[in-house]
């Protein structure tokens, strides 16, 4: 019954994109001629949102900015900054078009063709259906939720954008990249034979901590460190190693049908780093009984790695973010090698072919899916290893719990609070589960 809810779920959503493509629904907002100033809304003034946007303007379009949106003043006023010292003339953004506050999204995307969501994670579902509903061209950044309920609401605006034939790319990038497209396309088409296993990384040092200040309320000082809290970003498996992820579900053409894993606060145990994990290790099983090995972390010092690699029945593939992809034969012969030489860059790749397709009026992106599923899968990574339970996929759909906070606003309270030292609760497999399932 499991495998059979969890077929009827995939199926159904095939049978919307299906509906959708052959709708004779016009498009949102067609750009024919090519010579049409396609208006942009920036909402989300962080540095993904400015380097989103300059992506966007360098994609060779007839484009302007008109309209930013943030939380914080002191955010959108150096992006603004930041924006109009570079790009000058496709920046007319007038003062009564930058709009702050937690309502700030819905005016700025009213005045846009193109909406681009880069705010951290936890507000993407909200922002992305109101974009939707207003009928908006959209590009997000992953991840594209926190928590299933989240995930869930992505599927029903990303149904609905397909049926108003809307444009919408994720910010996966690697699904833009040269030399994943190419070495994937041939994994699909049998190269290596059938994928019987992978790994799959993302090790680093881990990222900034802005430091509370006495003034800020509680909402704002895990606003301003949104990274660690799981409301706000999900956890570093969500956030960064969702790139990995993606690219397993993406060679595999499908997603686990369970997740079990392991993960804890080994280093980065300080008050400043709120509820996350430091390191995660997963085992994702898919229908076919194939496993791939999931591994992240944040440690200072140690060997960094991002990468992939599978292993099939006739030879093994290496992946990488750097450029390279190379296909063997089990014997060591190279089957396929792809160097990044030469490669366009997959940041401006993915924003030239979303405009590229609205200046021409055409219906091509539809990655609101797939984002939401390897967004799911890294969250079901999540919910596994904090609770040491193995998580099935099917089971874990049935999630009705929201991370976020009842009420946005600068003194409302979080769901999640210090004690009297500063700590914040961390999640110990085998306690607490019921406030992460």
């Amino acid at each position: 019954m499991e495998n059979l809810e969890r077929r009827d779920f995939i199926k159904t959503s095939a049978v919307v994109a299906g509906g959708a493509m052959l709708s004779s629904l016009p498009l949102s907002g067609a750009y024919a001629a090519g010579s049409d100033v396609i208006k942009v809304a920036l909402v989300g003034c962080g540095g993904r949102g400015t380097g989103a946007t300059f992506d966007a303007l360098s994609s060779g379009m007839n484009i302007k900015v008109v309209a930013l949106a943030d939380a914080f003043k002191d955010n959108l006023d150096s992006t603004y900054n930041t924006l109009k010292e570079k790009w000058q003339d496709k920046i007319d953004v007038s003062d009564n078009h930058k709009f702050v506050g937690f309502d700030a999204y819905k005016d700025a995307i009213q005045l846009a063709d193109v909406v681009i969501l880069a705010t951290p994670p936890g507000f993407r579902p909200a922002h992305f259906e109101e974009a939707v509903r207003q009928g908006k061209h959209v590009f997000m950044e992953k991840p594209v939720a926190v928590d299933i309920p989240g995930v869930q609401q992505v599927l029903r605006a990303a149904a609905e954008a397909k049926r108003k034939k809307l444009n919408v790319v994720v910010g996966l990038q690697r699904r833009y990249q040269t030399n994943y497209r190419e070495a994937i396309k041939r994994i699909q088409e049998g190269a290596i034979g059938d994928v019987t296993s992978g790994q799959v990384y993302w090790n680093s040092g881990g990222v900034w901590v802005r430091p509370r200040k006495p003034e800020q309320t509680e909402m704002e000082y895990q606003m301003r460190n949104w990274y660690y809290f799981n409301w706000l970003c999900g956890d570093h498996i969500v956030e960064q190693h969702v790139h990995n992820i993606d690219i397993a579900n993406w060679v595999k053409g499908a997603y686990p049908v369970s997740i079990q894993g392991t993960g804890s606060r080994a280093h980065r145990t300080g008050k400043e780093y709120g509820e996350i994990y430091d390191n995660f290790a997963l085992e994702l099983t898919y229908a076919d009984n194939s496993v791939v090995y999931s591994q992240c972390r944040h440690f200072e010092g140690i060997h960094n790695r991002v990468d992939e690699q599978f292993q099939a029945t006739k030879g093994r593939a290496y992946l990488s973010a750097g450029g390279q992809a190379v296909l063997y034969d089990w014997k060591g012969k190279e089957i396929y090698r792809h160097d990044a030489k030469g490669n366009p860059n997959p940041y401006q790749q993915e924003h030239k072919e979303l405009f590229a397709a609205i200046s021409k009026g055409e219906y091509k992106f539809d990655n609101a899916e797939y984002g939401a599923y390897s967004t799911l899968t890294g969250i079901i990574g999540r919910i596994a290893c904090y609770t040491g339970k193995v998580i099935k996929w099917d089971e874990a759909l049935k999630s009705t719990i929201k991370l976020g906070p009842d009420v946005l606003a600068w003194d409302a309270k979080p769901k999640l609070l210090p004690d009297a030292e500063g700590f914040y609760p961390v999640a110990v497999p085998g306690q607490n589960t019921n406030l992460y399932i």
